[in-house]
């Protein structure tokens, strides 16, 4: 039997990112440094005052008035990240072969805004349906946000949104990473969007379930780990890399912000919202043994933890399972600064550690005043920022509803490994 070729390395040359403390790579890492929330009031249709994370990127620079009011704010967060990323990566699409472009953008949900608003619209004109939008239905179908961006950029190629509920932000970047080594694209943007804070629906649910976070101080709401986290802050927010095989990134001297080599994506099997440690620890070895890493050989841990009571313990359970006799890895949680970006969060939290590779810091998980004992791990880095003299891994979790699992991990570029 004649073995198979080896898959292409694939790499990290450009991100472009709008989240609720930062609208790029450098903003949102200081914020992250500093301590910074971007948590704050909010008031939306039926639920009055909430907390949320919200973005303000400027929608109008890489896309015009016309074209945003036919569109998507999902659409618009994508397009605006898909430009800063080409950006970030010194990629001019003039050069490149548009059919060989694709564009894979996770998503937790789409439609749900739009819906909800054309509904609250058909109100005012007594449920007569003639002035419902004739731009609904494009604006609703589930591959709206990468299909805006192909039409804004004049891409050809493959484009496509991936439903992996709060885990599609890594299942954007994995599918990225595969379509390159399958040779079906030789660029791509991956990663992941969100609009959620737009639709009512999503606040009601989670108050439903008891899992919608509250706190007198917006900043503090979100609190992963803590022994009095009462559950999710919804946030919205976008992240897409530029991905390349390695040598055509060497080819133009492209800038490698990371490699990813490895990840993996299971199923719990057990649950429509309560997670599993068991699968998720899974999940986590899995993407070990396809990065050939032991748990030792990881610097960072990037976790998943919404602030849910059962959801935390349930992955902190996980990780003491993998990495609980690993004294060189260190755990952090972004959503504790900017809350849940849902479809964006696992691509989002991987940007606001690639810095570490540099500045050689790794942020901590703020709002942990009093750590929840069945949560502790001696390695969680909380409060303040801390050094280490070298990073070379991240380990990225992100997981969803319906029991679905996703890891990705990416190591430090250096010349010397190509």
């Amino acid at each position: 039997m004649r073995a198979s070729p080896p898959l292409s390395r694939v790499v990290l040359t450009g991100v472009g990112l709008t989240s609720p403390n930062g609208n790029d790579l450098g903003s949102f890492r200081h914020a992250l440094l500093e301590g910074v929330s971007g948590v704050v009031p909010f008031e939306t249709r039926h639920m009055g005052a909430v907390i949320a994370g919200v973005c303000d990127f400027d929608e109008r620079k890489h896309q015009s008035r016309k074209a945003r009011r036919r569109g998507t704010r999902a659409g618009s967060i994508a397009i605006y990240c898909a430009h800063e990323a080409l950006n970030a990566a010194g990629a001019d699409l003039a050069q490149v072969d548009p059919s060989r472009v694709g564009v894979y953008v996770g998503t937790t949900e789409h439609g749900n805004v739009e819906t909800e608003q054309e509904i609250a619209s058909l109100r005012e004109y007594d449920d007569d349906t003639r002035y419902w939008s004739h731009h609904h239905n494009p604006r609703t179908v589930a591959n709206n946000p990468a299909g805006e961006v192909t039409i804004n950029l004049g891409i050809t190629g493959p484009h496509y949104c991936i439903g992996a509920a709060c885990a599609a932000g890594n299942v954007g970047i994995i599918q990225a990473v595969q379509q390159l080594q399958l040779g079906v694209v030789d660029l791509a943007l991956g990663g992941g969007v969100s609009e959620s804070i737009h639709t009512f629906g999503i606040f009601a649910s989670f108050r439903s379930e008891g899992a919608l976070g509250h706190h007198e101080d917006p900043t503090r709401a979100s609190r992963p780990f803590d022994k009095a986290r009462n559950g999710i802050v919804v946030s919205e927010g976008g992240c897409l890399y530029v991905l390349e095989r390695l040598e055509d990134a060497l080819t133009r001297n492209a800038p490698i912000l990371a490699e990813v080599v490895g990840y993996a994506v299971n199923s719990d099997a057990h649950d429509f919202v309560l997670p599993l440690a068991e699968r998720q620890a899974q999940c986590m070895r899995a993407a070990l043994r396809v990065a050939d890493l032991e748990p030792g050989d990881v610097d960072i841990v990037s976790t998943h933890a919404t602030s849910t009571p059962q959801g935390d313990v349930q992955e902190a359970r996980a990780l003491k399972e993998v990495f609980g006799a690993s004294a060189r890895t260190r755990i952090n949680n972004t959503k504790s600064f900017i809350g849940h970006t849902m479809g964006a969060a696992g691509a989002l939290e991987l940007a606001g550690n690639l810095p570490s590779f540099s500045d050689h810091k790794i942020h901590p998980t703020i709002n942990v005043d009093d750590p929840d004992p069945d949560c502790w791990i001696d390695s969680m880095v909380v409060g303040t920022p801390q050094s280490a003299e070298r990073i070379d891994t991240i380990l990225n979790n992100s997981f969803g509803m319906l029991g679905i699992n996703s890891c990705v991990i990416v190591r430090r570029w250096t010349s010397d490994a190509a």
